[in-house]
């Protein structure tokens, strides 16, 4: 992520539900309904949701503590992908989530409208929030401000698979005709911009998934010792070198770019204290700052409650 995995299955399936049910048993054994615990004062409790990936987690981590310091009790959630915090975000089990405008604006639309919809998200910032905002809304949603980082998703191989086979972007490797088994989280295999994009857009020969996540390490190592060839992370991914691995440009721009902003349940974290709080945040965020905080997680293996209060600090976000 933040994968963060973008464009959506239509449903959740009934495995989803299980899956989510167990990760909330893994996190302690609470249901999402328990907004008890966590940091913070008396303006009333909010349950941050994250994806499973590095950048989700720190953003939802940075988004608690900015929140706490407001004044508000909360806690941070971490689900799988959004096709289970989503679902939880509508329904109020979640409050706040850190989101992408285009991911998340396409990920509604084939919600709404089924998988092969017209795409309503562009490069364009401004007409793709609109966009959101209609969409977001009937489902009680609220969309937030977007600020200047941006993020989106991207494909690497190793340095010695690049080298062999002349390849700098994915049109390459889709002439290469080279059997590829990528490694990336299990909704890769409907979401457009994935493999259904790859194979479209691209001519890429998909094998097979290895559903090992969104950039992680076990992911970049599949590829790193040749298991798989081709891994699914983000363009801010801060530890690609330490793996050997190398981006292959999105030369055809199967991905737009996405711009970070924070999505709320309307009903349970609509009000305009929880608004300004996460606008001071969305404007200070920088794509530079996503890729520092990925690296000092990734990298150097601080924990992201760590790396959150630092940058809070730094940026004089909150009260020391």
């Amino acid at each position: 992520m933040s994968s963060r995995s973008r464009v959506a299955r239509t449903a959740v399936a009934a495995g989803a539900v299980i899956t989510l049910a167990a990760g909330l048993a893994a996190c302690g054994g609470k249901s999402l309904e328990e907004k008890g615990g966590g940091k913070g004062g008396g303006k009333g409790e909010l349950v941050i949701g994250s994806a499973g990936f590095t950048e989700s987690k720190v953003l939802a981590e940075i988004y608690s503590r900015i929140l706490a310091d407001a004044g508000y009790r909360t806690r941070v959630q971490t689900l799988a992908n959004r096709e289970l915090y989503e679902p939880a975000l509508e329904k109020g089990q979640i409050d706040v989530v850190p989101e992408y405008a285009s991911t998340l604006a396409e990920f509604l639309n084939a919600k709404k409208n089924g998988s092969k919809a017209k795409p309503v998200a562009s490069s364009d910032i401004d007409k793709t929030v609109t966009a959101l905002e209609k969409l977001a809304s009937p489902r009680g949603l609220k969309v937030l401000a977007a600020g200047r980082a941006t993020d989106q998703n991207a494909f690497a191989v190793s340095k010695e698979f690049a080298a062999e086979n002349k390849l700098k972007t994915l049109s390459d490797l889709g002439a290469s005709k080279q059997k590829i088994k990528l490694a990336s989280g299990e909704e890769c295999e409907t979401r457009v911009f994935c493999k259904p994009g790859l194979e479209k857009t691209y001519g890429i020969d998909i094998t097979a998934l290895d559903p090992k996540g969104v950039g992680t390490p076990q992911a970049k190592q599949a590829v790193k010792d040749g298991t798989d060839q081709l891994v699914l992370t983000t363009t801010t991914d801060a530890t690609l070198d330490n793996f050997g691995l190398v981006l292959l440009k999105d030369d055809k721009k199967l991905q737009n770019a996405d711009n970070v902003l924070p999505v709320v349940n309307a009903k349970s974290a609509g009000d305009k204290e929880i608004a300004a709080a996460l606008g001071k945040l969305t404007r200070a965020l920088t794509t530079e700052d996503l890729i520092t905080l990925n690296r000092k997680v990734d990298a150097e293996r601080l924990k992201p409650t760590d790396v959150a209060q630092a940058y809070l600090e730094s940026k004089e976000l909150v009260k020391k």
